[in-house]
């Protein structure tokens, strides 16, 4: 049996490690594939003059009308990119850190590449439940409140062919407006 030295081991490690991020870095998209998948969110008027930032909070381009688009969420199988208004960054801040919402005025998000999400029940759910399916939903628009009870008269099936609340119950609940079939 051959006897491996400990710094020949540690190389190897080392190089696979390197690759390892080397191939991470190679498919991960560029700034500008980021700043064109954010802005195909939101109709033009919108998305010219948005800020666009990316998920870990870096700006990738300033804008200069009060909306923020951001890119496909990579880790869901469908492509997402969403545009928020200020109401709706709020509520984007609150939900990444789990943390209390405050909404004191209607909010409005653009959707318009569609979305898909592991839940509508669940905020934080990163996969289906044993069973269940992706959320798809098409091209849409979301709304946010400030009193969570004008929504109780809303379906919550996203198939009702009409507007539907996602995470009814919850903080985060809010309108999905459907724009196309």
């Amino acid at each position: 049996m051959k006897r491996w030295s400990s710094g020949f081991i540690a190389s190897l490690a080392l190089a696979a490690l390197a690759s390892t991020t080397a191939a991470q870095d190679a498919a991960a998209p560029s700034d500008a594939q980021l700043v064109q998948s954010a802005l195909a969110a939101a109709p033009a008027h919108v998305a010219d003059h948005a800020t666009v930032m990316s998920w870990d909070q870096r700006t990738l381009r300033p804008g200069t009308n009060g909306w923020t688009c951001l890119p496909d969420v990579p880790e869901t199988p469908g492509n997402d990119p969403m545009c928020l208004d200020e109401a709706w960054m709020q509520w984007a801040a609150a939900w990444q850190t789990h943390g209390p919402v405050s909404i004191d005025r209607v909010g409005l998000a653009y959707m318009l590449q569609g979305g898909t999400d592991a839940s509508n029940t669940d905020p934080w759910a990163t996969e289906p439940a044993a069973g269940e399916a992706w959320v798809h939903s098409g091209p849409h628009v979301m709304v946010i409140v400030p009193n969570a009870a004008d929504l109780d008269g809303l379906s919550t099936d996203p198939d009702n062919g009409g507007p539907w609340v996602m995470w009814k119950g919850t903080p985060y609940a809010h309108i999905m407006m459907p724009i196309a079939p």
